[in-house]
């Protein structure tokens, strides 16, 4: 898989707003190359709809056909990139706020169920596994300009740990989530034509 990150066009976010598909992607980079079979049992769907969505995700870029696996009756689909980084800001147009807005809720979506996953399963998780485990939160007042300075320093910190591949072969290891959700409290920030 290529190490590298896709910044999607406004189109591209658009296809990813299916929560299926940002499913799909994510088993793609995470748990490796599959079928649209495998995927379909997975994600408990119909072999037509999950062929549909990935179709979708390869137009976009998102994904590629494992020309060294299968055959002409099986393809075989793999990430094309390790992460997306959106970039919302260069979106401005109304049709492109709209379907940045609809990632955004998709990408929310995906967050919850995975946090309410671990809640359901935390207490049951080994005590070193519970204790590197966290579900903290800062509320700091901040500038604009100093609060993009903190989202560039924790990126470029995971960063930093997602390139170190000193884990990856040692028992006991274990994929890791990091969640990074940084913006400003909904409701105290005057939003732009707002008259108030």
């Amino acid at each position: 898989m290529a190490t590298s990150a896709i910044t999607p066009s406004a189109a591209g976010l658009r296809a990813l707003s299916h929560p299926t598909r940002l499913k799909m992607l994510m088993l793609l980079r995470i748990e490796g190359p599959a079928t649209a079979t495998q995927l379909a049992q997975e994600l408990r769907l119909n072999t037509g709809a999950t062929s549909y969505h990935l179709r979708q995700l390869a137009e976009h870029g998102f994904i590629v056909e494992d020309s060294e696996r299968g055959d002409a009756r099986d393809r075989w689909w793999k990430a094309a990139h390790r992460s997306t980084h959106a970039n919302l800001d260069a979106l401005t147009s109304e049709e492109e706020a709209e379907s940045s807005e609809a990632y955004l809720h998709t990408v929310a979506l995906m967050y919850t169920e995975t946090l309410m996953q671990y809640a359901e399963e935390r207490r049951f998780l080994p005590k070193p596994w519970q204790e590197a485990s966290t579900t903290s939160d800062w509320h700091l007042r901040l500038t604009a300009e100093r609060a993009e300075q903190l989202v560039e320093a924790l990126m470029a910190l995971v960063d930093q740990w997602s390139q170190d591949e000193d884990d990856e072969s040692v028992e006991g290891s274990a994929d890791f989530v990091v969640n990074v959700n940084a913006f400003p409290r909904p409701g105290t920030v005057v939003l732009e034509g707002d008259e108030r």
